[in-house]
């Protein structure tokens, strides 16, 4: 697919970098940058090759303002519940498909990421900011309910259903130093360190067992919602089954 929204590319061996690619309107997400990250994550889930993403946003405006409300304001309105109700779902699903994705994702974020923008920091794995950095649940503000985009789900678990409530209804922004205290983030870098601590962050994964990284996303989607202890441990130890006798089957084929 030849994208017009996004960029991608191979940094290195096993790294790949995703960048918003819309900067005069604030990486903001049209119906043509859903399709192309819905493709683009899609491809992702059987890449084999690639074992570490990095996600950015392009500009110098900010990280991702959500939906592009020009285009939604024209074309909405002539859309039938039906057809509304695709777009939602599709638009929303994004998000699903980031945590499908088997590759840990790390994004580097500066100015705003708003509405859906927040929700593809939220839906990431680690999270480097700038000190300009801000997050909001916008969605309260445009007139819908705040619970969107997967956002009613994962800032719960991420912060606590108390502060979460909060941000979600009154769609104020969070500062840099709030994501930092609160623990939604990993480091707060200057913007010109950026993408170079997210790519120091993506050495060290990629230093380790690959498929380890797979499970281990995997295991962490799976037991956020585990019934109890004993799903959890289920799940944990099918995958250290499957990595310890990967390596000896791996160490009998080197001795042969």
């Amino acid at each position: 697919m030849d994208y017009k929204t996004i960029k991608y590319e191979v940094v290195e061996k096993g790294l790949m970098s995703l960048t918003l690619n819309r900067p005069d309107n604030y990486n903001a997400i049209n119906h043509l940058m859903m399709e192309e990250l819905e493709h683009f994550w899609r491809e992702r889930l059987y890449d084999l090759e690639t074992a570490v993403v990095i996600m950015s946003g392009s500009g110098e405006k900010g990280f991702c303002a959500g939906l592009d409300m020009k285009e939604s304001m024209e074309t909405a309105p002539k859309m039938s519940t039906e057809e509304f109700y695709r777009f939602q779902a599709r638009l929303a699903r994004l998000n699903l498909h980031m945590r499908r994705a088997p590759q840990p994702i790390i994004t580097a974020v500066h100015g705003a990421a708003a509405g859906q923008g927040f929700s593809f920091v939220l839906s990431s794995d680690i999270r480097i900011i700038s000190p300009d950095a801000k997050f909001s649940a916008a969605y309260i503000n445009i007139g819908l309910g705040g619970a969107d985009m997967a956002c009613s789900y994962l800032l719960p678990r991420m912060i606590g259903a108390g502060r979460a409530y909060e941000f979600m209804y009154t769609g104020k922004f969070m500062t840099s130093d709030e994501a930092m205290h609160l623990g939604l983030v990993t480091k707060v870098v200057e913007k010109d360190k950026l993408f170079e601590t997210a790519h120091e962050y993506a050495k060290i994964l990629l230093s380790k067992n690959h498929m380890g990284l797979r499970l281990t996303k995997e295991a962490i989607n799976m037991n956020i919602d585990a019934g109890g202890l004993e799903q959890a441990l289920n799940i944990e130890d099918r995958n250290q089954t499957l990595l310890a006798m990967g390596a000896a089957l791996k160490m009998n084929k080197i001795k042969q």
